[in-house]
C-alpha cells in the first residue's frame, strides 16, 4: 500500500473512533444544536483526521478540532478564526494554494505540509482530559510512522501539543532527549534527523492579544519549511 493510500485508510479509521464517550457526546451534540450562525449547516461531528500531502516533509500539530471549526467542516483549522490566520501564514509563505480554508470542498492543496492534532474530536472548552489524549496518541503515533519516510521538520502549536507530540515521537521510533525539553516559541530541538519547533497557538486569545504576531507565524514556518527541504520551491510559489 503506497503512502497516500495507507494515509487514507488511517483517516477514515480515526473518523470511525469513539473511544472517549465525552467527547463522542460533545461532538454529537454541538453538531446538533449548531452555532446560530451555521444553523443552516450540516456539521460533520466526528472526530477530523489530519489534511495535507501523504509526503509530507513538514507536519504541523495542533491541539484539537474547534467545536465550531473542524467539527463543523471536517477539516483541521478550517472554518475558524485560528484556522484564517493558520492557512493565511502558509499561503503567504508559500505553502498553501489559497488564503482560506473553508470547507472539505474549496479547492485548498498544501505544498509539502500535512496538518494534525493529538486529540481528534472537539472537546468541551478546548480542553480534552489527559487520559482522552492518551486514548487519542495511537493515532499520532500512525500517523508519524505512515510521514517517517519524508519527515524532516514538525511545527507544534501551543504547549498542550508539544506535551502530546514528545511521547508521540518517542513512540514513532525518535529519540526524545530527558529531561524532556521545553516548550516555548521559538524553541527548536534537534531528534535523529527531525527537527522540532514550538510555535505559540494560533487561538484567538493569542492572535487577538498580538502574543503571536502574522509575522511570528511566518517566521517559524519559514524556518521549519527551509529546514524540511521546501525552501526553493516555496520561495517560486511566493514570488510568482
Amino acid at each position: 500500500m503506497d503512502s497516500l493510500a495507507a494515509l487514507a485508510a488511517l483517516d477514515a479509521r480515526i473518523t470511525g473512533c469513539t473511544a472517549c464517550p465525552r467527547l463522542v457526546a460533545w461532538r454529537e451534540e454541538v453538531a446538533r444544536t449548531r452555532r446560530a450562525a451555521f444553523a443552516d449547516r450540516t456539521y460533520w461531528g466526528r472526530p477530523v483526521p489530519g489534511f495535507g500531502a501523504a509526503d509530507a516533509s513538514l507536519l504541523i500539530v495542533g491541539l484539537a478540532p474547534a467545536a465550531h471549526g473542524g467539527n463543523r467542516t471536517g477539516r483541521m483549522f478550517t472554518g475558524d478564526r485560528s484556522g484564517d490566520v493558520l492557512y493565511q501564514a502558509l499561503y503567504d509563505v508559500g505553502l498553501a494554494s489559497q488564503p482560506t480554508s473553508v470547507d472539505l470542498g474549496d479547492g485548498l492543496e498544501l505544498y509539502g505540509v500535512r496538518v494534525t492534532a493529538p486529540v481528534h474530536c472537539a472537546p468541551p472548552a478546548n480542553k480534552p482530559t489527559p487520559a482522552e489524549r492518551d486514548t487519542c496518541r495511537p493515532w499520532l503515533v500512525q500517523e508519524l510512522n505512515l510521514l517517517r519516510p519524508t519527515l524532516r521538520a514538525v511545527v507544534v502549536l501551543g504547549a498542550f501539543g508539544w506535551q502530546a507530540a514528545l511521547p508521540a515521537l518517542a513512540a514513532a521510533g525518535w529519540t526524545v532527549p530527558r529531561p524532556r525539553p521545553a516548550f516555548g516559541h521559538g524553541a527548536r530541538v534537534s531528534l535523529d534527523g527531525l527537527e522540532l519547533f514550538g510555535c505559540f497557538h494560533v487561538s484567538q486569545r493569542n492572535t487577538f492579544t498580538g502574543r503571536l504576531t502574522p509575522a511570528m507565524l511566518r517566521e517559524v514556518l519559514s524556518t521549519a519549511a527551509d529546514t524540511a527541504g521546501l525552501g526553493s520551491a516555496r520561495q517560486a510559489r511566493h514570488t510568482r
